[in-house]
């Protein structure tokens, strides 16, 4: 069976019976879901269900749920956490373990209503002038402890039966732009590159899946990232990332030409699958069919990262909000 080389969405919190319809027919890789696509925990399951009917296989569903402002599952559904860098830095020696039982719990969650797969972990190195929209997301700014709270953010998706996706690929932090709205500049070079913010990365280059960054880095190529054939290159083989890239979201302002274009030049460039999210039915239908199948390559690639989804390990939930409220000095949730 081959898939398509897009992952996508759905408008509302169950699948219509055109989306049932355009996802049987176009058999995307997987789907990610958004606020408006939660509700209750039964209806999430339901709408998990949906898609893997609609597309007849056990596919990936991800979402992204790093705590703090960036978690799309909410309470009562889901614990309300701090921010990742307050988290880190509240936790201080003990960040690693702290970091590991926070997304261990998080990948409890997910898995516990049909998601199977976490936009997580976050390891751009963060700088005074990274932007807002990303700073206090990070884990903070060195790029070694990076790396290894990083590998604990991970690990802990991995025994909870959730696929980590890395981002942003191969580095977000020197943006001083939002990229939901601009596209951000980095002018350095590689061997700079490579010391700093691309560091959190080689260290992690073999976890199952990775998301670009819409950030030009201009000493290596004139275009955006997920859209630069050098760029993936150095992804590969700077970085030595061989699991599976997909986009950041293909409709954020960073990238420019129609969406379905975008898709494809991210594709041409080496990407593996695209992340389409929050258009039209009519833009997701274009977009799916621009996308086409995945290549033979990026195929293995996939074969490789949904091998590594695995039965949970057990897990005593008291016992584990326990010991992390204890490294934490007693605040772990957001006030």
């Amino acid at each position: 069976m081959t898939f398509g080389a897009a992952i996508s969405d759905a408008e509302s919190l169950r699948l219509t019976d055109d989306e049932r319809a355009l996802f049987r027919e176009m058999n995307p890789f997987g789907f990610i879901l958004f606020a408006r696509n939660i509700e209750s925990a039964d209806q999430v399951r339901a709408l998990c269900d949906d898609f893997r009917e609609a597309v007849g296989r056990n596919c990936p569903i991800t979402i992204d749920q790093e705590g703090g402002r960036v978690q799309r599952l909410r309470a009562p559904l889901a614990r309300e956490w701090m921010p990742p860098l307050d988290h880190a830095e509240r936790a201080g020696e003990q960040a690693e373990h702290a970091m590991y039982l926070r997304y261990r719990l998080i990948a409890h969650e997910l898995f516990e209503l049909g998601i199977d797969s976490n936009c997580a972990p976050m390891v751009d190195v963060a700088r005074p002038e990274t932007h807002a929209f990303l700073r206090n997301r990070c884990y903070g700014s060195d790029a070694d402890s990076i790396a290894q709270l990083g590998r604990a953010v991970a690990q802990g998706h991995l025994d909870g039966g959730v696929l980590p996706v890395v981002k942003h690929m191969p580095g977000h932090g020197r943006a001083t732009l939002d990229t939901h709205f601009d596209l951000p500049r980095v002018d350095l070079t590689l061997e700079e590159l490579t010391q700093t913010d691309f560091a959190p990365f080689k260290a992690l280059n073999d976890l199952p899946m990775a998301m670009t960054a819409h950030l030009v880095f201009e000493q290596i190529d004139p275009t955006p990232a997920t859209i630069s054939a050098p760029m993936i290159k150095v992804i590969r083989e700077v970085i030595g990332f061989d699991g599976l890239v997909m986009t950041d979201d293909i409709t954020m302002k960073a990238l420019s030409g129609s969406v379905p274009e975008r898709a494809v030049q991210a594709l041409q460039a080496g990407c593996d699958v695209v992340l389409h999210c929050n258009g039209s039915f009519a833009e997701r239908r274009d977009v799916l069919q621009a996308a086409g199948q995945m290549t033979e390559a990026a195929r293995a690639r996939a074969d490789r990262a949904l091998a590594m989804r695995k039965k949970p390990a057990e897990l005593d939930i008291e016992a584990t909000e326990a010991e992390l409220s204890a490294l934490m000095g007693g605040q772990v949730y957001e006030r």
